[in-house]
């Protein structure tokens, strides 16, 4: 009563070939570090920054700015076009703040007077 040794042999390829294809069909993401205004910060220009740029959810921006007079604050559609800061609004001051990118438009002002007004803002939209 002797085994079959091909047998085993046969089914640890089958698993391997498994694998490989489900590895291959597989979707990597990897998320992107953006620092927004490049080498000038968070700035004054903002506004314009973001054109030309592809952003997806998980993505990071990385906001540097000097805290004594500038901050980031995370808004919704409506505190970004009147540039007001609702009720529980996310408010960043280090200078240096990572945030990562929620799927669909992501909303950022700076809620120092004029600032806003001014173009310190972003919309950007994560797909």
């Amino acid at each position: 009563m002797g085994q079959r040794r091909g047998s085993a042999s046969v089914k640890n390829w089958s698993l391997w070939l498994a694998l490989l294809c489900l590895l291959i069909q597989s979707e990597t993401n990897y998320a992107v570090v953006f620092t927004v205004g490049d080498g000038v910060g968070w700035s004054f220009s903002a506004d314009k920054w973001s054109d030309g740029k592809n952003f997806h959810l998980g993505d990071e921006l990385v906001f540097n700015y000097n805290p004594a007079i500038h901050n980031v604050v995370s808004v919704d559609a409506f505190g970004y076009r009147n540039c007001q800061v609702p009720a529980g609004s996310r408010v960043y001051n280090s200078g240096n703040d990572r945030v990562p990118l929620g799927r669909g438009t992501n909303y950022f002002i700076c809620s120092f007077a004029g600032h806003c007004e001014g173009g310190m803002r972003i919309a950007i939209i994560a797909n």
